[in-house]
């Protein structure tokens, strides 16, 4: 209950997750027998990927002014490159 008021109910939420789920399934389907637990690894690995990147550029599930707010980690200041 750290988070803001806004980010609750995303974070209280499985919706994001189902159409993943549900890309996964589908794929797997498709191939149907895999010959060893590294395929699955692999394609499940590269979707998930594919998923991580959409949401980076097109697309923000929380904005970052929030999550900033009550995360641990302060960014780094590089102060030799920002001077100069």
């Amino acid at each position: 209950m750290d988070f803001l008021k806004a980010h609750r109910k995303q974070i209280a939420s499985t919706k994001p997750l189902e159409p993943i789920n549900a890309e996964i399934k589908r794929r797997t389907d498709v191939v149907g027998i895999f010959p060893n637990d590294g395929a699955i690894v692999r394609l499940v690995g590269a979707l998930l990927l594919e998923q991580n990147d959409e949401w980076q550029l097109q697309r923000r599930y929380m904005q970052l002014e929030g999550l900033s707010a009550v995360s641990d980690n302060q960014p780094a200041k590089l102060s030799a490159v920002i001077n100069g």
